[in-house]
């Protein structure tokens, strides 16, 4: 699929005359194996979750933030794909504006495909593109607050689409931590978001 067709929502949805978000006219590279997860403090604060598949950033909105606990089943919902420039943007996104409220870069790391031939286990084996239409999508995090196994699930399709991040059981589960309320600050600038959002106030 062209790039351009791909990020077309993204680009119907912003005014880059008067939003930093960057342009990205194009898709990249689609070997990129990179995870980013925004807090967004807009009309309702929440954690985009990012995946590079197929040279976009596939998005989803969750509400509470991602979770190390297995136990813990997260509500995520699907966006329109971001370029992958994406991944290191941190700003206000000026009111009036798509998304308005403060970005900030929570965690952003690489990513292993565990559907994939070489470590396919007892899942059928599948590439990232194939995942993701499947509605099962497995990956082994390697961020900076964020690691090991982690699940999306698909529960819904059409409007009512809907998906559930959960962690999987490995070393790096942990139930009594808690990163989304210790670890709030910002592995680009070290600020929190309050102090980002001060900044550009």
């Amino acid at each position: 699929m062209d790039g351009d067709t791909r990020l077309e929502k993204y680009h119907e949805k912003r005014d880059f005359r008067k939003t930093s978000e960057p342009g990205g006219e194009k898709a990249g590279s689609e070997r990129s194996r990179i995870f980013v997860i925004q807090e967004h403090d807009a009309s309702n604060l929440h954690y985009d979750f990012r995946l590079a598949i197929d040279g976009v950033l596939k998005s989803w909105a969750v509400p509470k933030g991602p979770s190390t606990d297995p136990r813990e089943k997260r509500l995520a919902v699907p966006t329109e794909d971001h370029p992958l420039e994406y991944a290191d943007f941190e700003g206000v996104i000026p009111e009036g504006e798509y998304g308005a409220g403060t970005v900030l870069l929570w965690d952003k790391g690489t990513y292993r495909n565990l559907r994939s031939q070489k470590d396919k286990g007892k899942a059928k084996a599948a590439t990232m593109p194939e995942s993701y239409d499947d509605g099962h999508i497995e990956v082994w995090l390697k961020g900076e607050k964020l690691k090991g196994g982690y699940a999306l699930i698909r529960t819904g399709k059409g409007k009512d689409e809907r998906w559930l991040l959960v962690k999987m059981k490995d070393d790096e589960a942990d139930a009594r931590r808690n990163p989304v309320s210790t670890e709030p600050e910002s592995v680009k600038s070290g600020r929190t978001i309050e102090e980002l959002s001060q900044d550009h106030g």
